[in-house]
């Protein structure tokens, strides 16, 4: 008998906000100079949770914040900040040099 294998999708193991800051800091550190890699890791925690909900606490349409964070999206760096913040994540900044 064949076996038979689903798509694999991050968001079915994002169970906890821990789980959450795990995922985001690794996305972080290999995402290297490249945005649209931490945007689809965004895309993804969002697509674990409440996805209308999210978008009515950002206060975009359920479809704009879709769009923002799908990989041809390009959100703006406040609605990266107002989506963390609906996740209950805090952005900081930390000396690197």
């Amino acid at each position: 008998m064949a076996e038979k294998f689903s798509p694999y999708d991050s968001a079915d193991y994002l169970n906890s906000l821990e789980d959450i800051a795990y995922y985001l800091e690794a996305a972080l550190e290999e995402a290297g100079d490249d945005p649209a890699f931490i945007t689809h890791a965004i895309g993804v925690i969002a697509r674990s949770q409440n996805f209308s909900e999210l978008a009515r606490k950002v206060g975009m349409s359920r479809e704009g914040l879709y769009k923002a964070l799908s990989n041809e999206g390009n959100p703006s760096f406040a609605t990266i900040y107002r989506v963390s913040r609906a996740l209950g994540l805090k952005l900081e900044f930390h000396a690197v040099a």
